[in-house]
């Protein structure tokens, strides 16, 4: 097949998107596929740029706003179909992270350039990234899930409706950018003008105490369920992207009851905000016992989930037996048929 990779772009997940799109074009071609490394805000990726990208580091932190802002405008300002690289692709591999590449802006104009592309619809896809609209549909589909406020909202309001600690965050980004523990409430004024530089939205949830678990879906299969152990208190930027930083088990300690439990929860959270191809499942197990008898609790879902070498969704897939050449193939075949 003919594959356009897309990578990098302008959201604040630009550095992870180009460790995982790098990984996907390398994997892609070793399946004997013709890929293309395309960069929406600065068009085709150079072979010299690709190895450079293929031997270094996702980085410890998230790149600047002023960086960022350095890349706005770039290759797809003259319309989709006016790039040969797009247009004449058999599928366009999404390796976006965050900002436009995920939230269906992207997947908008794809549809309306009548391309072809992985990952879910334009609707899933801003359903999914909009945390306050997909707890609500989980809520509806019964998947449980955090309480949680919507900024603004006064310390007395968060105080007797979630009590703290509370994890404040952007409602539309990803990797735990602009992302904060508030145990104290002289903190939580910080954390939201923190959050507030990433997006005009800020969601205030219920801090859950506990196991991190993940469940990755490919198709209509769940993967094994995956547990993270970070070295810091959250599984922040830097715990994600830098080797030695966490521990990931796949699969998790859990009884076979409670993995099916969980499984069937990121099914239904799958389903519920309508999703396709694949997508990474994020939950809480309520309690620190290593047994685990609490409550599972629904975090969030990605549409685009990272592929980086330290990344969820490939650690879930080895589990089940499919290696990450397999992966991105099938992920690719699913958006072709």
């Amino acid at each position: 097949m003919k594959i356009t990779v897309l990578m990098g772009g302008e959201s604040a997940e630009r550095n992870v998107s180009l460790a995982s799109g790098i990984r996907i074009v390398l994997a892609l071609r070793s399946r004997g596929h013709e890929v293309i490394a395309f960069d929406p805000s600065k068009g085709v990726i150079s072979e010299e740029e690709q190895h450079r990208l293929a031997t270094s580091a996702v980085g410890t932190e998230p790149p600047s706003l002023d960086a960022l802002a350095k890349t706005t405008g770039g290759a797809f300002l003259p319309g989709l179909e006016a790039i040969p690289e797009i247009a004449n692709a058999d599928v366009v591999f999404l390796a976006l992270h965050g900002g436009m590449g995920e939230d269906g802006t992207i997947q908008a104009l794809l549809d309306m350039a009548h391309v072809k592309y992985t990952g879910s619809g334009h609707l899933s896809s801003a359903l999914a990234m909009d945390k306050d609209l997909s707890k609500k549909l989980f809520r509806a589909a019964g998947v449980q899930t955090a309480d949680w406020l919507m900024a603004p909202a006064s310390l007395e309001e968060v105080d007797r409706r979630l009590g703290f600690p509370v994890v404040v965050k952007p409602s539309k980004q990803g990797s735990t950018v602009g992302l904060s523990v508030v145990k104290k409430r002289d903190d939580f004024d910080a954390a939201v003008t923190e959050a507030w530089r990433y997006d005009d939205e800020v969601m205030i949830e219920q801090f859950i105490p506990g196991r991190e678990l993940t469940v990755g879906i490919l198709g209509e299969t769940a993967l094994p369920v995956g547990e993270i152990k970070p070295v810091h208190e959250i599984y922040d930027y830097e715990c994600k992207y830098t080797a030695g930083m966490a521990v990931e088990e796949f699969p998790a300690k859990l009884s076979a009851e409670q993995s099916a439990r969980v499984q069937a929860q990121a099914a239904a959270a799958f389903r519920a905000l309508k999703l396709k191809g694949y997508a990474r499942i994020d939950f809480r197990l309520s309690g620190s016992d290593d047994g685990g008898s609490g409550e599972f609790y629904c975090l969030e879902a990605n549409t685009l989930p990272g592929m980086t070498e330290l990344s969820l969704i490939p650690q879930g897939a080895a589990a089940a037996g499919i290696t990450f050449p397999e992966l991105c193939e099938r992920i690719a075949m699913s958006a072709r048929k």
